[in-house]
């Protein structure tokens, strides 16, 4: 196709996404209606005074309530990300994002979603407590999204994890999919920055359809902190902020991320530290003979299949070395998390132990 036609193409086809999206005809109608609740912080956002409007203990360390929309956390995100600070809401751990999401968009005993199993249980699980149906589209051979399929299922979101948990794989086509969905596409990127690949987070400046969430608990190591991000349009923002809780991220989370984001070189040096761990215990297992396939990992994690995982699993507990067993979701695979020199040595003598 001559390149100049493909681009007008293109756009045609841009302008009909924008057109079909449009938020208040997918949104659900009592969110559209909903007033939101306007804390004390939220009346007086970013003003020094005298407080004595919140009902707060005028003693104490932690006495104030924190920053509702946690300000100077998202200006350094948006400086990382290079992503406006509009375009960004922080949940309690990615988890929130994902009830959030759902929340708004899915009307209970209506509306449908699809996952694409194996992946990240926590759609299902959310769905479930919304009242929302939940669709099974598997991934095909190689955990790629069955397209087609996708395209021919009516639904009002479409959950994708890339790297895919627990797979490890980055998926293929997601722009794609984004483009022909008609629905919400919510794609997880909780292990983006372990993959070479990069992120889709600018894609939401192009499709309104588009939700990104990223998460702070894995190359990070802030997992005691649970704070996640979601990057999307400012219509798609302004509902996240319309329903969530006031003050879902306590000050002392808020504290430590600042802290965590200012001093980029302990992230850069542990993130290589898990990479070359992650190296290290690959060519290890390759010469482990119940090891029956090593599956290509873009995250901090790798998948096995072995010959008897369930076995292998209860062995490993007995010397103290915890994996993940994922024989229920895949037959006979574990996955197991990329730890430190020492925890890596400590699993990979274990595993020689095996018979």
């Amino acid at each position: 196709m001559d390149t100049k036609i493909r681009i007008a193409s293109d756009w045609i086809k841009l302008k009909e996404i924008r057109r079909m999206f449009d938020i208040e005809k997918i949104v659900r109608p009592n969110i559209l209606k909903l007033k939101p609740y306007s804390s004390a912080r939220h009346e007086f956002e970013g003003r020094s005074g005298i407080f004595l409007d919140a009902n707060e203990n005028p003693y104490g360390i932690h006495n104030r309530y924190p920053d509702p929309t946690q300000i100077e956390v998202r200006k350094l995100i948006s400086k990382k990300k290079n992503i406006a600070i509009e375009n960004i809401c922080l949940g309690n751990g990615s988890d929130e994002i994902i009830d959030l999401a759902v929340r708004i968009f899915c009307e209970p005993q209506k509306d449908k979603v699809i996952i694409c199993p194996p992946t990240y249980g926590m759609y299902e699980v959310v769905a479930a407590i919304n009242d929302v149906e939940v669709i099974h589209i598997p991934l095909l051979n190689g955990f790629q999204p069955d397209v087609s399929k996708i395209f021919a299922t009516e639904a009002k979101m479409l959950f994708l994890c890339s790297p895919n948990n627990p797979t490890g794989n980055c998926l293929n086509g997601i722009e794609q999919i984004i483009q022909n969905f008609k629905g919400i596409v919510f794609v997880d990127e909780a292990y983006i920055d372990f993959c070479k690949e990069k992120s889709l987070i600018q894609l939401i400046h192009t499709y309104p359809n588009l939700i990104i969430s990223q998460t702070f608990s894995k190359a990070y190591g802030l997992a005691g902190i649970r704070i996640g991000a979601a990057f999307a349009n400012t219509k798609i923002i302004d509902l996240f902020y319309k329903i969530k809780p006031p003050y879902n991220i306590n000050e002392l989370s808020q504290n430590q991320l600042i802290k965590s984001l200012s001093d980029y070189k302990i992230f850069e040096e542990n993130l290589e530290n898990i990479l070359v761990q992650k190296t290290r215990l690959i060519a290890a297992l390759k010469d482990v003979e119940m090891v029956k396939c090593i599956y290509p990992s873009d995250a901090n994690f790798i998948l096995l299949e072995v010959i008897d995982a369930d076995d292998l699993y209860q062995f490993l507990l007995t010397h103290n070395v915890i994996i993940r067993n994922r024989n229920s979701v895949i037959p006979n695979c574990i996955r197991i998390t990329i730890g430190n020199a020492y925890e890596i040595t400590q699993l990979i003598n274990a595993i020689k132990l095996y018979r």
